[in-house]
């Protein structure tokens, strides 16, 4: 969500339970200005945060003038000062897979692949590396894995230019009630996988334009992977992920006002084809 609009933005996600102090609130409206003044990005976004044992990591996402580019990800402690994640390799999105249980809270905290992925662990010590994964790598790795199976976005709230350039549609108003209940009118912010395989014929409605990622209504388990409620008396549409529990998109119909926050452990429900 918008680092300018958190506080009202977090009001309309309470249903949840979870949520910021007062105290943090205050940090963080502060502090994501000064991030976005000091890295000089076009925008920053108050990401969510995951919860550890013995302390939270706070995240925040910068984005340059093309918004399907890679993102920046910063993370803080004590939501006042930010340190700079390394992007995620496909090594350390592999690995971080089969880490499992609750982060520690702790940026070096290490875990031992030797018990957790044998393979992996012999691919590094014949590398030369220590068989382990530090924590701030599987933080990246999680939020990486979050972003690309539950980001998401209205459609028809950004465009892709000719030249591939993904930019904020300023002509965007909001979805219509009607449409906003919808999961056929959100969009998956990342690569598209579905879209390529789609025939010609079913591209042929498409506007190529707006609907150049994947929609939610093709994820699997099909029509069980998402929650959809009205909330405060029904103008706020509010969808939550039921693989990763604790992200919670919310959209005012006929505005310009979305966006998604994850508030949970950073651990995907794999009992989620059991509980159906």
């Amino acid at each position: 969500m918008e680092a300018q609009s958190l506080p009202a933005a977090l009001e309309l996600v309470a249903g949840g339970g979870a949520g910021l102090s007062p105290e943090q609130r205050a940090a963080l409206s502060a502090s994501l200005l000064l991030l976005q003044r000091d890295y000089r990005f076009e925008r920053v976004w108050f990401w969510g945060c995951i919860q550890g044992v013995r302390g939270a990591y706070y995240i925040a996402e910068g984005l340059g003038p093309d918004c399907a580019a890679p993102r920046s990800r910063l993370y803080s402690l004590n939501c006042v000062d930010w340190s700079l994640l390394t992007p995620a390799s496909k090594e350390t999105l592999a690995v971080a897979e089969h880490v499992k249980g609750r982060f520690q809270g702790d940026p070096s905290f290490e875990y031992s692949l030797l018990e957790r992925n044998a393979e992996a662990a012999a691919r590094l010590i014949e590398s030369g590396q220590e068989p382990v994964m530090k924590e701030e790598a599987r933080l990246i790795a999680t939020i990486e894995q979050i972003d690309t199976a539950v980001g998401i976005v209205p459609r028809g709230a950004f465009v892709k230019t000719p030249l591939g350039a993904v930019h904020e549609n300023r002509h965007f108003e909001g979805l219509s009630l009607a449409d906003a209940k919808k999961l056929s009118s959100y969009f998956h912010f990342t690569d598209p996988v579905n879209l390529k395989n789609k025939t010609l014929l079913e591209k042929a409605d498409l506007d190529p334009s707006t609907d150049f990622l994947d929609s939610l209504e093709h994820d699997i388990p099909r029509g069980s992977s998402w929650s959809i409620q009205l909330e405060k008396r029904g103008t706020v549409v509010v969808l939550r992920s039921l693989l990763w529990l604790g992200l919670t998109f919310y959209h005012v119909p006929m505005t310009k006002q979305f966006g998604y926050v994850y508030f949970g452990t950073g651990e995907k429900n794999l009992d989620l084809p059991f509980m159906l």
